[in-house]
């Protein structure tokens, strides 16, 4: 019998550089000491000027994540762009990120067609899958480097001093700075979920997605059904006033989802930006890795849970014409 050969492990010359880059992080960390950021909930403005002014709405400026959203976009026209080429090219065998999506879209469509259906998956799956696919660039893409650390100087009162690096580059610095001369970053890109006006935004698109689907299977009897059960009050008053009870309660949860799915998805994004701004003032950079692996699992994590509970509403909201189809 021949004897397998066990490979020693040894740095190779891809280690070689990432151990390069982890010392010179330790190096950066103590030549130029991080500071700790001021953090605020509200996405921060990087233009004094608005970018216009609505009727209802007042002044808009521009923000930083209005950028981050306009880096999701141009990922995911990219995306389509790339699939698009790969399957008008006539390969049966998809490769690379299209054999990822193919593979990805097609363990989403088997999903919602067990949960609601083979007639009503084509309706639901396409919001299930941007949906999902949306917040999971917008969750993972707060991880790439320069998000929340690169950006422009700003007056604030919690500042701190600066120094400055070469003509026209600055450094914030740790100390005290002078009263009305204190200085802070504010980064071109911010996590998109960290902004409460996405999560929200998206979360009434959601429900509101919801409802259409309802009445386009069931009518506008789905109303009647689900919020304002009035058809058996008279015939079988005691399950009639239980039924309406139950339908109020149905029409108080339609507003419970818009809350719930606003804050899960902000509250766990938001805290890994603290998480790793904090982590990234105290740790040096070898021991960051981590936690940004964790926030990693946690984004994919959040990312199935909107979209899979939005999939689960909807096949509820066709329940019947789903029924109807199986039989």
């Amino acid at each position: 019998m021949e004897q397998t050969k066990t490979r020693k492990w040894r740095w190779g010359v891809n280690r070689w550089i990432i151990l390069f880059f982890v010392i010179l992080g330790i190096i950066g960390v103590n030549l130029y000491p991080p500071v700790q950021p001021h953090i605020q909930v509200a996405a921060e403005k990087l233009s004094e000027k608005p970018l216009f002014v609505l009727p209802v709405l007042g002044e808009v400026y521009l923000t930083n994540t209005m950028l981050a959203m306009l880096l999701v976009d141009v990922i995911l026209i990219l995306v389509v762009i790339m699939v698009q080429i790969a399957v008008r090219s006539g390969s049966l065998v998809p490769k690379g990120i299209t054999g990822a999506v193919e593979a990805l879209f097609e363990a989403l469509y088997g999903m919602t067609e067990g949960a609601a259906g083979s007639k009503w998956a084509r309706v639901i799956f396409p919001y299930f899958a941007i949906i999902m696919l949306f917040v999971l660039v917008a969750n993972l893409t707060k991880l790439l480097p320069g998000f929340e650390t690169i950006g422009i100087l700003h007056h604030s009162e919690h500042g701190a001093p600066v120094q400055q690096l070469a003509p026209n580059v600055y450094t914030v610095v740790k100390g005290e700075a002078a009263h009305g001369e204190g200085y802070s970053v504010v980064g071109f890109f911010r996590g998109l979920p960290t902004d409460l006006n996405f999560t929200v935004a998206l979360a009434i698109f959601s429900v509101f997605m919801t409802q259409v689907i309802g009445v386009r299977a069931q009518g506008l009897k789905y109303f009647v059904q689900k919020f304002f059960n009035v058809l058996n009050i008279f015939s079988k008053p005691g399950f009639g006033v239980i039924d309406f009870a139950v339908s109020i309660l149905e029409l108080i949860s339609e507003f419970a989802k818009i809350l719930s799915f606003s804050f899960r998805l902000f509250g766990n994004m938001f805290a890994g930006l603290v998480l790793l701004i904090l982590i990234g003032t105290m740790l040096p950079v070898f021991a960051q890795s981590g936690v940004l692996l964790f926030e990693f699992f946690i984004g994919l994590i959040q990312a199935f849970v909107f979209g899979i509970l939005t999939m689960v509403f909807m096949s509820q909201a066709v329940a019947s014409h789903g029924g109807e189809d199986h039989h």
